[in-house]
């Protein structure tokens, strides 16, 4: 069964195919980071013109990847997938034209996937023995939130982020130290050289709940940063604050997922999202399993930020389960879609 997925929640504009769940023929994505970089941050209206501009292209390229032209999709694609949410309204609705067309013009059946869905599932593209229950870590640009899978399409939400997201944190500290856009792989980058004892930021754990917090670690960098002198920074001590600051983020992502593992019962943690691709992070979180004995999976780095391969296997199982749409269906897209059983 292959499976075509679209997925435009942000600011990539991607297609894959996908064979079974789990062997990618075609995995396709346009980055628009240039464009943004000078804000340094995504615009909305900027991100939903160029996936205007872009996502025939990719569809395209990644039917040609997968070896069949894009006149093929109608003899070769048993369902396409697409990311109804959440995310930045606008993107979110050329993904849903783009595949809502391509279902109607071909006769095949819809599959609405959830974001966070996608990320869930991207390790199973690598490892389609993994089978639930286990326990998920999500850590993006918008979301750090910890949920049980208990059975495809059975969650149970345990706690996610009150402010700043994780990624938003490794942003918007980024812009402060004066660094280029992303602020995460910069970051990661400069940590490796820095010393993350150096400055003793604080680790927010929200003690009594699975939630997590991280404007307040944040404002204790700008409080830093302003105490110290902006201009009097040097480059090594801009090395420490950002080793200083992400071991502060990581310690708070180890130390409350692994302490609701113990909680629930839980041999097995999955990692997904964008700053999951954190050199850091994936190494403490692999030292941490091996010391708990716990089986841990995190995607290779191109499948934790955006993707439409983690769209197209979250989309391949839901389609099993539940036939997908018919053509005349109306959904749609919810820039605050709720992670929901199926």
């Amino acid at each position: 069964m292959l499976v075509l997925a679209i997925e435009t929640s942000c600011d990539e504009t991607a297609c894959s195919i996908v064979k079974n769940g789990h062997v990618i023929l075609s995995n396709v994505i346009s980055s628009q980071e240039k464009i943004h970089a000078r804000y340094s941050g995504v615009v909305p209206e900027l991100a939903s013109r160029s996936h205007l501009e872009n996502v025939n292209i990719v569809i395209e390229r990644a039917c040609r990847k997968a070896g069949f032209g894009i006149n093929g999709i109608k003899d070769s694609i048993s369902a396409i997938a697409y990311t109804r949410g959440p995310g930045l309204a606008g993107s979110l609705l050329v993904g849903q034209l783009a595949a809502q067309s391509l279902s109607f013009i071909n006769h095949i059946p819809l599959v609405a996937v959830h974001h966070i869905e996608g990320h869930l599932s991207a390790s199973l593209l690598e490892h389609p023995r993994l089978a639930p229950p286990y326990l998920g870590l999500i850590v993006s640009g918008g979301h750090t939130e910890l949920i049980i899978i208990r059975s495809m399409g059975h969650y149970e939400y345990l706690g996610g982020t009150r402010d700043d997201a994780a990624g938003e944190a490794f942003d918007k500290v980024a812009k402060l130290l004066e660094l280029p856009y992303p602020g995460g792989p910069v970051i990661d980058k400069l940590a490796a050289n820095g010393n993350a004892k150096a400055i003793a930021f604080p680790r927010p754990h929200m003690k009594g709940t699975w939630d997590f917090s991280f404007s307040g670690l944040k404002t204790a960098v700008v409080n830093f940063v302003k105490n110290e002198g902006v201009k009097k920074r040097s480059p090594m001590q801009v090395r420490d604050i950002c080793a200083s600051f992400q071991q502060a983020v990581i310690d708070t992502l180890i130390e409350k997922t692994f302490a609701a593992a113990r909680h629930y019962g839980l041999h097995t943690i999955v990692l997904g999202g964008g700053v999951t691709s954190n050199s850091s992070l994936r190494r403490q979180f692999n030292a941490r399993a091996k010391k708990e004995r716990r089986a841990i999976f995190i995607p290779s780095p191109l499948l934790c930020t955006d993707n439409a391969a983690m769209i197209a296997c979250a989309g391949y199982y839901k389609f099993k389960k539940t036939g997908g749409l018919s053509r005349t269906d109306t959904v749609k897209t919810d820039p605050g879609l709720p992670l929901e059983n199926w």
